[in-house]
C-alpha cells in the first residue's frame, strides 16, 4: 500500500499569488481628487484618482487601522482622516507619519470606462475581509 501524503499533488503551497483583474467600479465612480471603498471579493480597497490615473490600495491604515477611503487625496499621495499619515500610491509606503509600515498596493487598469484591480488568491486571503489585528503589547 503506498502513502498518498507523500504524492507531489497533495502538496499544498498556499493561496496563488497570480495576479487577475476584476471589474470594481466604473471609471465614473472615481472622479478625480476622490477615494472611494471597493471590494474585489472579500478584499477591502480603497481606490482613488490623482492626475488621472485610477489606483488602489488596501483600506485600512498601518497606524491604526483607520478607514483610508475616508481620507483625503493630496499631492503626496493618500492621507488617512484619523491621524494624517500620508502613504504614496504607487509604493504604499509612508511619505508622512505616524505611519511607519507600507500599505498594500494593487494594480490597475482601466478600459471602456471600467475600473480593473488586480489580484491574487494570496491578496484576498491576507487582506479580507477583517481589519489586521492589532499586535499584543505586553
Amino acid at each position: 500500500m503506498s502513502d498518498a501524503s507523500s504524492t507531489p499533488q497533495d502538496v499544498t503551497e498556499g493561496p496563488s499569488t497570480e495576479i487577475e483583474f476584476h471589474r470594481v467600479a466604473r471609471s465614473g465612480q472615481v472622479p478625480e481628487g476622490y477615494v472611494r471603498r471597493f471590494y474585489v471579493n472579500d478584499l477591502e480597497c480603497a481606490v482613488a484618482r490623482l492626475q488621472g490615473k485610477a489606483y488602489a490600495t488596501s483600506n485600512y491604515c498601518t497606524h491604526l487601522d483607520c478607514l483610508l477611503s475616508s481620507g483625503k487625496l493630496v499631492d503626496d499621495g493618500l492621507g488617512c482622516s484619523c491621524h494624517g499619515s500620508v502613504f504614496d500610491l504607487e509604493t504604499g509606503e509612508p511619505v508622512y507619519p505616524p505611519a511607519t509600515e507600507p500599505i498594500q498596493v494593487y494594480p490597475v487598469r482601466e478600459e471602456d470606462g471600467e475600473v480593473f484591480v488586480g489580484v491574487s488568491e494570496a491578496d484576498v486571503v491576507s487582506g479580507g475581509p477583517r481589519r489586521r489585528k492589532p499586535s499584543s503589547s505586553a
